[in-house]
């Protein structure tokens, strides 16, 4: 008996929840500027970077307050104020980003850190290694 390819040769697809396909589609395409790649009444696909990003519509869901989608960036400084620019406002930390004037936390292994939501809450980050 074969067994079949091992996860690691296949491609990942991302999934969000959305109650708004609408409102959500405008958020990731055009302040985040992420392509549509197809639509439907139930969900919108979006190409980020190679990687499938599905938006699914969902009747009812509880955001999480965790990170559910980052991105790795080249420079979280031009990255943030780019986003900031276009109306992304990002979530700043007690203790950990609430005073460095872009909202980026530097995590203990040097990476710095940027978060953010999108409209349905969910929390969505910048990381620069």
């Amino acid at each position: 008996m074969t067994l079949p390819a091992a996860l690691s040769e296949s491609k990942l697809v991302g999934f969000l929840p959305s109650l708004d396909l609408g409102r959500s589609g405008v958020f990731f395409e055009q302040t985040l500027g992420l392509q549509i790649i197809e639509e439907s009444p139930f969900a919108i696909v979006f190409d980020a970077a190679g990687t499938m990003l599905r938006l699914t519509l969902v009747q009812a869901f509880e955001p999480q307050p965790f990170t559910v989608l980052g991105w790795q960036v080249a420079s979280i400084e031009e990255s943030v104020r780019s986003l900031s620019l276009r109306g992304v406002e990002f979530l700043r930390y007690p203790g950990m980003n609430d005073k460095h004037p872009l909202a980026i936390w530097t995590a203990p292994t040097g990476a710095q850190i940027a978060w953010f939501k999108d409209p349905d809450g969910n929390v969505l980050s910048l990381t620069q290694f």
